[in-house]
């Protein structure tokens, strides 16, 4: 018959929980050809959405891929470039349109505040480029880019 008052069983370290075994995680296996034209292709076509597609497949296949990691930069360095643009157009727009239409000038100030929608077209149509040459089996290269991720 045991004790209820004896206590835990022995412990060899005390104070150390005992951890069952965990194999190290094994890295994620290379992408296949196809797959790596895929994810590269897709890197900037999710530029038409924002910077985050493009920040995400690098930081998830960067180191599967060779194509991956080259073109998801690229695109991540324009994704950057166009978000920094977009900011200042929008600052600079709301600025200078409260000066024009104070000024009488509303018609130029009309023409500003189109200035974001044109960048976005522009980007639209940058991302759409990129993931077509991509998916043909080329490289892209954004024609102006600021290379912050090298």
């Amino acid at each position: 018959m045991t004790d209820p008052n004896a206590g835990p069983p022995y412990d060899p370290t005390p104070g150390q929980p005992q951890q069952p075994y965990q194999a190290a995680p094994t890295p994620a296996a290379p992408l296949s050809a196809s797959e790596d034209r895929q994810w590269a292709m897709w890197s900037h076509f999710g530029g038409v959405i924002g910077f985050l597609p493009s920040l995400i497949i690098y930081l998830v296949f960067k180191d599967r891929g060779r194509l991956t990691n080259q073109e998801s930069k690229e695109a991540l360095n324009w994704q950057i470039t166009f978000t920094i643009g977009y900011v200042v157009l929008i600052i600079l727009g709301a600025i200078l349109n409260a000066l024009l239409i104070v000024a009488g000038a509303g018609a130029v100030a009309v023409i500003i505040s189109l200035l974001p929608l044109l960048w976005w077209i522009l980007n639209v149509i940058f991302s759409i480029m990129g993931g077509v040459k991509v998916n043909s089996g080329g490289s892209y290269r954004y024609p102006f880019a600021i290379r912050l991720i090298k």
